[in-house]
């Protein structure tokens, strides 16, 4: 493999994903969001990109383990039994396959996601 292999973790001349979440998903707002997806793995198991959302809250549902780094704005991260996570830029966490709740964005949020389809 030569150095063009490594990837930049950057929305740079990468087309972005727009989407919304499925409307049964959404609890408030109109969270259109983005994906720059930078890099897959071969198996397709590894993902790795950018991500943003705009003011919403919806329904999450983890099949994958994701570690993220919020670049920018805040997330508010409520589980199936009430309690809450408020991630903020600089922030750096993991979220396990399996986690069900909620994700609410009071404004903005950008973040990098590392993903593994578990």
């Amino acid at each position: 493999m030569s150095i063009q292999s490594i990837k930049d973790v950057s929305a740079d001349n990468i087309p972005a994903d727009n989407y919304l979440p499925d409307d049964e998903k959404i609890l408030s707002g109109r969270p259109e969001q983005n994906v720059w997806n930078v890099f897959s793995s071969k198996d397709d198991k590894f993902h790795t990109g950018i991500w943003d959302a705009q003011a919403g809250h919806w329904k999450v549902s983890y099949t994958e383990d994701e570690y993220c780094v919020i670049l920018g704005g805040e997330s508010i991260i409520h589980d199936a039994d009430g309690n809450t996570k408020r991630v903020k830029q600089g922030d750096h966490f993991v979220i396990p396959a399996g986690f069900q709740g909620t994700w609410e964005v009071p404004s903005y949020c950008k973040k990098i996601y590392v993903i593994y389809e578990a």
